[in-house]
């Protein structure tokens, strides 16, 4: 049974990866193996509806893989419901609330939250310049 679910997966995602490369036009780059799956399958979308040509496609693959992988006899079926469309699995993203700001005090210091710096005053920097030169005439001889 393990060797059929590895089989069934691998038909499932090769199949995607196939329909997907055919789509974009560079079924010539996929293995011959893979070229003759795919013009069965364009052969049954002429026969049946898309659900079902995909379904016996992969259905062909999975036997393919399930006899290369080792398995014997008949390969058991491990879909055991119907298939479901892949987009029941799917969750949508969302986007986080933005955060409620802070209403900027007076002095504009509270407006910065602890992720940003708060901007030093140009007058704090001119006075520390000041200070220094200051301090450099008097002290150094």
């Amino acid at each position: 049974m393990l060797i059929a679910r590895r089989a069934d997966t691998r038909a499932r995602a090769d199949f995607a990866t196939w329909k997907m490369m055919a789509k974009l036009n560079g079924s010539s780059a996929l293995p011959l193996e893979a070229q003759e799956f795919l013009v069965s399958y364009k052969n049954l979308l002429a026969q049946m509806s898309e659900s079902e040509a995909s379904e016996t496609t992969i259905g062909a693959i999975y036997k393919s893989y399930y006899a290369e992988m080792g398995g014997t006899g008949t390969p058991p079926d491990v879909r055991t419901r119907p298939a479901e469309p892949a987009a029941d699995n799917v969750t949508a993203f969302r986007r986080q609330a933005p955060k409620a700001k802070k209403k900027a005090a007076s002095s504009g210091a509270a407006a910065f939250d602890g992720t940003q710096k708060r901007p030093l005053p140009v007058a704090l920097i001119f006075a520390c310049l000041v200070v220094v030169y200051v301090g450099i005439r008097l002290y150094w001889p």
